[in-house]
């Protein structure tokens, strides 16, 4: 495990915001590492788990534990509160109808083995990864990786977004600044 994010040289630009993996916070991880700065703590999370469900005895948006495991309400609330928005993307469509200038980053929810160290257990769970575009580079800041992987342009990202899609059980939101999605710009318009 990490002590904490890093930052990584693109190309001797800005450098690229990173947060490995820690208890089961994928979901704030993610959220960083769209954002590329620390926005959210676990602190930060669980107050928001607590606005969501005040009179929950057991808050179904985070795990019983204390270790995380956020849902999809926290990401959204979290996006809110910095003006962004998370729109649900219809996997039915093409991803070429994305206008990805307009996209801030995505947040992705895959199925993940479970590991205990160097052994990885046939159980599957769910796990939150981030994918940003940065000097005109994608990555896959999955904080389960020890560095951000290079996708590659436009074309790239659509392909790896798709081979996600395409095993299933996986969903993608778009991670968009709250006027766009009101607009709908992040759309093509002919789509």
């Amino acid at each position: 495990m990490s002590e904490g994010p890093e930052r990584y040289e693109a190309d001797g630009k800005m450098s690229v915001y990173h947060e490995r993996q820690r208890l089961e916070l994928c979901a704030i991880h993610a959220l960083n590492n769209v954002l590329q700065q620390k926005h959210f703590s676990q602190e930060a999370a669980d107050d928001i788990c607590k606005r969501l469900a005040p009179d929950s005895r057991w808050n179904p948006h985070c795990s019983v534990l204390g270790t995380g495991n956020y849902d999809v309400n926290v990401i959204m609330t979290a996006l809110q509160s910095l003006d962004f928005a998370a729109v649900w993307w219809d996997k039915r469509r093409s991803l070429d109808t994305l206008v990805l200038r307009h996209i801030h980053g995505f947040i992705v929810n895959i199925p993940s083995r479970i590991s205990l160290g160097l052994l990885s257990l046939p159980i599957m769970r769910r796990h939150w990864i981030a994918v940003r575009e940065v000097n005109g580079l994608y990555y896959n800041l999955d904080s389960k990786l020890k560095v951000p992987a290079v996708i590659g342009g436009e074309r790239d990202v659509r392909v790896f977004l798709q081979e996600l899609i395409s095993q299933g059980l996986c969903e993608v939101l778009l991670v968009v600044h709250k006027d766009v999605e009101v607009s709908g710009i992040w759309l093509r318009a002919d789509s």
